[in-house]
This record gives C-alpha cells, structure tokens and sequence, in this order.
C-alpha cells in the first residue's frame, strides 16, 4: 500500500505496553522503599546514635524519627535520596494519569489537583535534598509546605473519585492519616517541652505511621488504573526488529491471572507466618516470668486473652479498614517482636500482648481474604501458614531453642531484635491488600463457624504445642540413657520434615479430610500420649503429618465466615488449651488446678475432639477448575510449597550439621582425677530482668569449672515455657552430656543433668506427691575416670505440703540407700539444717553424709550430700541477677579413699589443680562471687 509520494505506508505497531496499574505499584515500592531500606541500613549501621535526640538516648529512646533515619548520616541518607529520586518517575506519571481520569470539559477542579499536586512533589524534593543538618529552617519550610499541601491533594482527590473501591481506599487511609497528626503533636510535645523519656520514640512510630498513611493514600490509584494502559507505538516503521517484549500485549495481566497467588505475595505471607508464630509463642513466656516471681496468679496472665483481639473485627468501620490495609495489622504485629527494646519487664510484657493481639487479627484477615478468592490463594495462605511455623522451629534450633527475635533475646545473648523488626517491617509494607470479592468465594453453605473455629483452635494448640520448636516430640518419649529413641538432634529436623511433607500431601491429595485419615491421627496421638522411646515419638510425626496436611483446609474453612465468629472462637479455644496444659502442672498454684492435675490426656483427647469438630464440619473445597487460569494457581501453589520446603529442609540441614560440630565432653582436671559437681536452681532460665539466660549460665558453668551439674526449674517445653530446652547450648558449647529428666508430660517444674563424663544409666523418678507438686528426681551412673559413681538430681515439693515432703524423702533417701556406688546429690530440699526431713537424708538409714554440716546457716533450699568418695572442698557462688537462687559446688576426688571428717584445711595445703577458681574472690566477675562465708573451704 502505497501514500500520495509513493512511499509505503506504515501500520502503526505496539511495541511497548504496561498496565496502568503497575505506575501505581512502582510508585508505592520506590516510595516505601526509600523511607525502609534508609531505616534498615540506619538501625544495623548506627542505631544508638539515630536513636539519640537532644535529651535522652537509648534506652530510653529506641526507635528512630523519620528526619533522623534520612537525613542525619551516610550511607542510609544517599539510599534514601537515591531511592526517593526514582519515585519521580512514576510520580509524574500517576499525576498525569490522575489527570486523563479526572479531566472534564470546563471542570477547573482536576486542573488544580495536578497542580498541587506537582507543587506537593517539589516540596517533597526540597526537604529530601536539604536536610536538617544542612539548613533546619529550608528543611522546616519544605516539610511544612508539604504537610499544608496535603490537605487540598487529600481534598480534592477524594472529592474527584467516584464512589467504589478506591473511593473507600482513600477515605480510610485519610482519615488514618490526619487522626494521627493529634498524637503525634501531642508527644512531640511531651519530648519537646516536658521533656519525657521515651515520648519521643512514640513520637516516632507516629511520624513513621503517616508515611505509610501518606504513600498507601496514592496507592490507591491502583484501582483507579487498573483499566488505563500506557502504550508506546511505532508509527514509522523504525521499530519493526526491537525484541522488547516482556510487557508485550501477548504477555499482559489478565483477569484470569488474578486468579493465581504471585512468587512475591507467598513469600512475604511466609514471612508475616514466620513473625506471626514468633509473637505468638513468646506471649506465653513473657508472660510466665511473673508468676514464677509472685509464686502464684500475678494478674499478667490475663495478657492470654490478647489473642481474642480477633472479635473486634465485629466491628463494620474496623474489620473494613483492616481488610482493605493489611499491612496495620501487621505492623501491629512488628510490636511484639519490638519489645526486645523495652528493658522494664511490666512494660515489654504489654508490647508483646498489643503485637500478639495484631497478630492475631492479621492471621484472620488474611485467611478470610484469601478464603474469598478463588482456590489457590488461600492454599497459598494455609501454605505459608505451615512454613512458617517451620522457619521460627529452624531459627529456634539455629539459636539452641530460643527464637532470635523473641523479647526475651537481645545483643548480649543472640538476640536479633533489630534485624526482626527490620523485617516485620518490610514484609508488612509489602503484603497484598487481600481484598475479598464475593463472586468468586466458595461458600460457607450450611458450616458452622462454631464447629470452624474449634477446629482452628485445635490447629494453632497442636502446632504451638507438639511442633513449634523441633526437640518437643523427642524429649516427650526421653526416658533416660542409654538411648533408646530419639534425641533433639538430628530427629529435630526430622520432625519438621514430616510437617512440611504433610503439608504438601493435604495440598496435593485434597481427601486428606476423609474419615480414615482422622481415625489414624487419632490413633496416632494415643500412642505418643501413652508410649515412650521410638513407637512414641513415630505417633507424634504422625500428628505432626495429618496436621500439617488438614491445615490449610481447616483455615480456609474459618475463613470462610464472618472472621470475628471463627477466628474469635479459636483463639478463645486456644487460651483455653494454654490454660489447661498449664494447669496440668501449676495445680498447685492455682483455682481450680486439682482438676487438672497431671491430666495431659485429657487435653490431648479435648484437641483431638475440637480437630474432629473441624475436619467434619470442613467440606471438601469445591475448586473452581473450570478456567485455566484455576488449575495454574493451584499447581503454582504445589510448585511454590515444594520450594519453601526445600529451602527450609535445606536451612535446617545446615544448622544441624553445624551444630552436631560440638565439643567433645571432657573432665576439667583429669590430673588430678577431680569430680567438679554443681547444684543450681535456674528459674526456667529467665533472669531477674527477663532476659534468656543461658548465655550467662554457660559462663559461670564455665568459669566453675564444673564437671557435672544438676539443673532444677528447668523443664521449659511446655507453651509457658516457651517450648525451650536449657541444656542444648551449655552442653554444645562446653562439652556436656545432657540428660534433660522428666519430660513435659511429666507434669513437673524440671530436674536436668549434665555431666562432662560418659553417663552410662540414668532412670527418672517421681517422688511421691499426694498432695502437693511433683518431685522430680534422676538417678544416673557416670563413668568417672574408670569408677561407676552415682548421681542423684532431685527437686523437693513446696513447704506447704508437710506430708508430701515427707514421703519424697523417704523415697530419694531409698534410692540413696540401695545405690552401691559412690553417690553424690544435688538438691533442693526445702528444710534447715539438722532438722526435720535433713535428718532422714542425711543419716544411717541414706548412708549420706551432708558435704559442709557445720555453721552454715544460710542453707534452705539447696544441698550436696555424698557417700564413698572423698569430699575435698564446697564453695557458694552468688547469683548475680541469673536467677533467685546460688550456685553450691563440691569438689570430690576418684580413687582415693573417702573422708566424713569435717576438719577443714587451708588452700595453701591444697594441691592447684584442687583449688576452686581465684576470680570469684572479692568482688569477683561478673556478679558472681563467693559468699555466705566469701571463699571456699577445703577438707582433709
């Protein structure tokens, strides 16, 4: 076809097209990133002088103002301004396709919009480029024009949109915007002129809080663009070879592949499980520090309830703002992982029941916004769930059971409070606004949300329970040595492996709910509730399996209802689970515990009955397959899940082999054949200011020079204990066989053992207690430079109980009698010297002989008593703020023959390698040093 000059004419071709859509994401990413990474690299790079304004520093301050993050310091203000300078871009952009939207003939108002609107973005240039420290008052000037011009662009912009989704979109978002502003003036205030400590950093959530407000405000012109396109076309002809093609038209977003969950979303749902399950399992924890000091009910426990925030979501204005901006919620969650900053124990614990009470509605949101789309994103949902709570069971394992972003964790003991938050932060920014739409919903027809949110309880109980830290199920079935089962290393690993394969299995194989499948889980829990070593452990990985495998179901069935009657009823459900596993131990110290007691069972058969309710009530998901678009979300979605899995097996893996890289255990004075032994009470390894406290305990361990130490309180697998295991890294890191005693289902307060010398038997007792709580106690055998030597660890019941104290000691003095081997013991017993109960453990019956039975007249709790073998020095080594009771160490010698004279000799007449470490003389280290009669003594 040839024009009038002959020449060939040209069919104008689209070489380059992009969805309007994507001008609004590239600018809310560009924005959000600038302010983000400036703060990520600021709080890793220099947090304590950010932190720092005109009064006060850390700790009282601990989270930086905006100004500060971008503009105080390099390398985070070039990020920043590098980051902010590619927002122009697409802010021009969005400025000129808000005008094609808007633009009506004679119509002045959508002309005076862009013009703010371009003024507004050149303000914004003015006080990003000159900074505070550059010229205050150019800074002020800018950052106040701007704030003034943002009432007429909030104004005008919501006046010009037409009712429907971005409508509702920019009316929240405003409104959450300029209802901060009275706050924030308010603690500005309270920094600036009352000068109160820590207002600022309140100062500073709120400042951080209107730039999401502000950049989510514009974000909403992802609903207004989504049917607005920017092409670029050749009309000559110049372009017919470009190869440029990923936005090609063949290639564009469709309806249709809205319908599949993206790479992106299912990563950063993984990572908003992953803190989720973090908040969630430290809330128990945090919360147990204060009854363990008030030795009964404190009133924190009420804290539980926080996770029942969920029915707040009754409220219409609520539930919408939270459903249309996710990332709120999940930046309330931030909050619990942002308590590690808080140093005052009554406070933190409320941080972390204000981020756990966001979790919780974040976990419901979410799964009901993903229930009312079609099929895949909410497998996807339950998907990243599931791995989720594998990722903090692999980070708990990494850091020897403790999670690293928990509250209790800070620099001095692992902590990774500040990277957590850094990527609470980033992963609640980047959630996908998970808007339901009805039509393509599956509906709930005639499921009872009732009968959903028991079975959801049931889910969130058993995994925080069982399978939220990978060394639960082995030391469940532990029964002592030899070893006759699994041990938290490696079997951890292979306890989440079996979660993580069921998972894909109930995604793949969706009959999983079938009636079958439920018998045997069923069947499976009875054996691990009532079978020890390999058979027992096998019924927990089935569990483990059917559980992981019925999530997703059982979430998407709760979704699928008003998210305040399911999500509401099964965290109630899961507060009363807590409640009964801790009663079944604490009967003692609470109302109504006797009902309870030591009745595990009957919690594990209440679960297994909440999970039926919810399995029948889960009709088969009917999935839409008629699309293509359908069956590629749900096969993506298997895909996506294959891969999480890999990458968790494969960070597990790692940390495993890494930590089976331990010390070989080895005694601290073979010359001189010593036997080192230690007898503390570690307070569930919490210290007086509720910091996680192994680190502290493996140095004074250390520095002890002890050979075998008994741990008492040290049973923390259990949800108020936080599902730890104190002895893995002391005994890792310094070369100790563990024996972790009684297990959780033991129902006792915890008796544990190290020993640097083989243990060759050990059996676990419980004492006698009719009445009053259980009395642990471990018998073992050590083979000590060639000589069998026993070893008792024993925690006596409480003073109240006269009659159960009795019968425990006559018990422990039992096994001390018929034991033919040297025998030493470590423990707690509740009685003054040379009266009552000391006077059957130590006596001719036992055949013990109390290891300093002179003048000490400072001992209550904690003993050492020993028979044939001698006794060569004993020493009290204080505290210091680790917990509430001393360390006690006695020195014994192998093979020479044993002494009971209590003549005492002084250190110069004591060979070296005997002597007890000088550092703990005087004021010693740390804290820590000899006192009640401040040195050691030494005897004949």
């Amino acid at each position: 076809m040839k024009g009038k000059s002959g020449e060939t004419a040209v069919t104008p071709r689209t070489v380059f097209q992009v969805n309007g859509v994507w001008i609004a994401h590239a600018h809310s990413i560009c924005a959000g990133s600038a302010f983000f990474v400036a703060l990520l690299v600021g709080c890793y790079l220099h947090f304590h002088k950010i932190v720092q304004n005109e009064y006060f520093g850390y700790p009282q301050e601990w989270f930086p103002s905006v100004s500060a993050t971008i503009g105080d310091r390099y390398p985070e203000r070039s990020f920043y301004q590098l980051l902010i300078a590619l927002t122009a871009g697409p802010r021009f952009l969005l400025l000129l396709f808000t005008y094609i939207l808007t633009a009506r003939e004679g119509a002045k108002a959508p002309l005076w919009l862009v013009l703010v609107g371009v003024i507004r973005t050149f303000t914004c240039g003015g006080w990003t480029y000159v900074t505070s420290t550059d010229d205050h008052d150019w800074h002020d000037i800018f950052m106040i024009s701007y704030m003034v011009l943002t009432i007429p662009w909030t104004a005008l912009r919501i006046a010009l949109t037409p009712a429907g989704k971005a409508l509702q979109w920019r009316k929240w978002t405003a409104t959450a915007f300029f209802t901060t502003i009275a706050p924030l003036i308010y603690f500005f205030i309270q920094h600036k002129v009352k000068r109160v400590p820590g207002a600022y950093t309140i100062y500073a959530f709120l400042e951080w809080a209107l730039i999401v407000f502000d950049i989510a405000f514009d974000a909403g012109a992802m609903y207004d663009f989504e049917g607005l396109q920017l092409n670029v076309v050749d009309t000559t002809g110049k372009l017919r070879n470009s190869s440029v093609g990923f936005l090609k038209e063949s290639t564009q977003t469709t309806p249709e592949d809205k319908r599949i969950p993206s790479v992106a979303s299912f990563v950063v749902s993984t990572i908003n499980y992953f803190l989720y399950w973090s908040v969630l399992t430290s809330l128990g924890l945090v919360i147990w520090y204060f009854p363990l000091w008030y030795m009964g009910i404190s009133g924190y426990e009420a804290l539980l309830l926080s996770i029942v925030a969920t029915f707040l979501l009754v409220i219409p204005p609520f539930r919408r703002l939270l459903v249309a901006l996710p990332q709120i919620a999940w930046l309330g969650n931030a909050l619990g992982i942002a308590a590690g900053y808080v140093l005052a124990p009554s406070d933190r614990v409320l941080v972390v029941g204000a981020g756990a009470a966001f979790g919780a509605i974040s976990f419901a949101i979410q799964t009901y916004s993903a229930a009312h789309r079609p099929a895949g994103f909410s497998a996807a949902n339950g998907a990243a769930f599931v791995l989720g709570l594998l990722l903090s069971a692999v980070a708990k394992m990494y850091l020897w059971t403790n999670n690293p972003i928990w509250p209790i964790m800070n620099e001095n003991n692992g902590g990774f409070v500040r990277v957590g938050v850094t990527v609470a932060i980033f992963a609640a920014l980047f959630t996908n606004v998970g808007e339901p739409t009805p039509s393509t919903a599956v509906k709930a027809n005639r499921e009872s949300s009732i009968l959903s949110g028991l079975g959801l309880g049931a889910v969130v109980f058993i995994f925080q329970t069982y399978f939220s830290d990978g060394s639960t199920l082995p030391l469940w079935v532990w029964e002592g040595y030899p070893v006759r089962g699994p041990t938290p290393l490696p079997h951890g690993l292979v306890t989440i492996a079996v979660v993580a394969l069921g998972l894909y299995a109930g995604l793949a194989y969706r009959n999983i709910l079938s009636t079958k499948y439920l018998l045997f889980a069923h069947l499976a829990t009875a054996v691990l509730c009532l079978f020890k070593h390999w058979f027992g452990y096998a019924g927990g990985l089935v569990l483990g399996a059917y559980t992981g495998a019925v999530a997703p179901s059982l979430l998407e069935a709760a979704g699928r209802h008003t998210p305040w009657r399911s999500f509401g009823i099964g965290m109630l459900v899961v507060v009363l689970f807590m409640l009964a596993e801790t009663w079944t131990v604490a009967y003692a110290f609470v109302p109504g515990g006797p009902a309870l007691r030591e009745r595990t069972w009957a919690v594990m058969v209440a679960h297994q009955v909440c999970l039926t309710a919810g399995v029948i009530n889960a009709k088969r998901v009917r999935l839409d397959t008629a699309t293509r678009a359908a069956g590629r979300g749900l096969a993506k979605v298997l895909r996506l899940t294959m891969a999480g899995i890999t990458i968790v097996l494969a960070l597990g893996s790692l940390v495993t082999y890494q930590r089976l890289q331990h010390v070989v255990p080895a005694p601290v004075h073979p010359e001189e054949k010593l036997l080192t032994a230690g007898i503390w009470t570690i307070h569930f390894g919490l210290d007086n200011d509720m910091w996680a406290a192994e680190v502290r305990m493996r140095d004074l361990i250390r520095d002890a020079e002890l050979d075998v130490i008994g741990l008492l309180e040290s049973d923390t697998q259990r949800t108020i204990g936080g599902h730890r295991d104190i002895t893995q890294r002391i005994a890792e890191e310094l070369g100790f066989y563990a024996d972790y005693g009684p297990g959780p289902n033991k129902h006792t307060w915890g008796a544990a053992l190290l020993s640097r010398f083989p243990i060759l038997n050990s059996t676990h007792h419980l004492m006698p207690s009719p009445v009053g709580e259980l009395a642990p106690a471990i018998h073992a055998t050590l083979d000590v430079y060639g000589t069998p030597v026993d070893i008792v660890v024993f925690h006596s019941g409480q003073e109240e109980d006269v009659e159960d104290r009795r019968l425990q000691t006559l018990g422990v003095s039992t096994i001390m009698r018929n034991a033919v081997n040297p025998t030493i013991l470590l423990s707690y017993l509740v009685t003054k010297p040379h009266e009552g109960n000391y006077n059957t453990y130590v006596s001719e019956f036992s055949g013990m002989h109390d290891i300093d039975p002179s003048d000490d007249w400072d001992r209550w709790c904690e003993y050492i008593l020993y028979k044939g073998i001698k006794r060569t020095g004993y020493a009290r080594i204080s505290r210091s703020t680790i917990t509430d009771t001393e360390l006690q160490v006695g020195k014994f010698v192998v093979g020479e023959p044993p002494s009971y004279e209590n003549a005492r000799i002084e250190e110069s007449a004591v060979p070296v390698g005997r002597q007890f470490p000088q550092m703990f003389r005087g004021d010693g280290v740390r804290g820590h040093r000899y006192h009640v009669f401040d040195e050691p003594r030494y005897f004949a």
